[in-house]
């Protein structure tokens, strides 16, 4: 026998009886990102290698470790994207959309990273992201923020998150705070991990974000990044936590959140939970004034986000906030006897035509009356139309409810568009 061939480890179908759930968040998203004004942007999934070192950084884990980099036939390098926000960007300046303008955009689709799959985490993982750009105030900061707020009320986990919140200030500022940070870190180096004693020499932000306990106690003594804070970047952060207080939002101030990329200034956040057992991270995003002039373009304040989507439906099936959430359709036709599947063909097109908010599944094939009816029942249909030989002579349908007690009833054909809104 032939073997078969399997999904690589990591990428993951998904399969008919997870899609309602995918449709579900794409669609709350889709209606939360128009409620605010963004507009859709599509990017391709492989761009040059260069766009994520010269954005992401090239000390950092996603580019050392993680990306899906390989050659193609002319020799160029070429990678799967990682992340969104470089690609939104590359595509801006390309097409001229960012330069003395003001851009909502959002854009959803499969990432990649070669991580160690877990659940929730894979190394196909898609995301929901939003990017602003031309706008340098507080107010765009907070918009972003209250745009994924009101999606974990949409999605009925507004109780289960929390709010994050951090200010990295300007690029001086944070340069100034590394070198503080280093020399505290030296006089302890016989303390760090590998991990730390690594990053204290390539991006030492990212000791303050250590899983390590150990070097979490270390840190309660180092400088503290808020006391380096430039003048403007403390103003920033001061009134976008006045946006947010004015609209009711709760946070924390985390000083140790850096985010894992080399772009961010000011602004970072991130959204947490507890709901999938250790601290998870379900949205984070922040401010990225200079990456759009860092990749070609002119100089163009920016804020967003992502979101990965595995983790947020698994947060959902952990709350039990999803089991409503069915593929079924509303309508099975049951068809018996000679003649009678071209009759159910017609009546399910017209069905369609007439009431098109209504999903028809059309009997295909062979069987009983008792066979159709069990298919029926298991495509979770609210109604089956029966036709049979005596339907078919007399130019009528019989209506049965199947998940009610309501009595079956026999209508003309040409009445059916009328009587079937009332069943649902």
């Amino acid at each position: 026998m032939t073997k078969k061939i399997q999904a690589i480890r990591g990428m993951n179908d998904t399969l008919p009886e997870q899609t309602p759930v995918w449709q579900k968040l794409e669609s709350l998203f889709r209606q939360v990102v128009s409620s605010y004004g963004y507009s859709e942007i599509r990017m391709p999934i492989v761009e040059n290698t260069n766009l994520f070192k010269r954005s992401i950084g090239e000390v950092t884990d996603i580019v050392e470790k993680e990306m899906y980099t390989f050659a193609d036939r002319n020799g160029d390098s070429l990678t799967l994207r990682p992340e969104g926000t470089a690609s939104c960007v590359r595509a801006g300046n390309e097409h001229g959309l960012l330069y003395n303008q003001e851009r909502r955009l959002w854009y959803t689709g499969p990432m990649f990273r070669h991580e160690r799959p877990q659940k929730g985490r894979y190394r196909q993982f898609h995301q929901f992201g939003v990017e602003t750009f031309g706008i340098a105030s507080a107010d765009a900061d907070a918009e972003v923020i209250l745009l994924s707020a009101r999606l974990w009320k949409a999605l009925g986990i507004e109780q289960h998150v929390e709010l994050q919140l951090n200010s990295l200030g300007s690029n001086e500022a944070r340069a100034l705070y590394k070198q503080a940070l280093v020399e505290f870190l030296s006089q302890h180096v016989d303390k760090l991990d590998e991990d730390s004693k690594r990053r204290m020499h390539t991006n030492p932000l990212r000791v303050l974000d250590s899983k390590n306990p150990e070097i979490q106690a270390l840190l309660v003594d180092a400088p503290k990044l808020s006391e380096h804070l430039d003048d403007e970047s403390v103003a920033h952060f001061e009134q976008l936590k006045k946006y947010l207080d004015a609209v009711g939002v709760k946070y924390v101030i985390n000083e140790r959140l850096v985010r894992g990329l080399d772009y961010y200034n000011r602004t970072v956040f991130e959204w947490v939970t507890n709901s999938l057992g250790s601290q998870g991270t379900i949205c984070a995003g922040g401010r990225y004034d200079g990456l759009v002039e860092q990749l070609g373009g002119k100089t163009t304040p920016a804020v967003g986000f992502a979101m990965g989507l595995e983790r947020i439906i698994l947060m959902l099936e952990t709350l039990a906030l999803n089991e409503d959430v069915k593929n079924d359709v509303d309508i099975y036709s049951v068809l018996v006897g000679e003649g009678t599947s071209l009759a159910g063909f017609k009546m399910a097109e017209c069905i369609r035509t007439e009431l098109p908010m209504l999903k028809i599944m059309h009997h295909c094939g062979a069987g009983n009356f008792k066979k159709q009816m069990k298919r029926a029942d298991k495509s979770g249909a609210r109604i089956a139309l029966i036709i049979g030989e005596s339907e078919l002579d007399s130019g009528c349908v019989t209506i049965k409810e199947l998940q009610g007690k309501t009595p079956q009833q026999t209508v003309a054909m040409d009445q059916l568009i009328k009587v079937l809104p009332t069943y649902f």
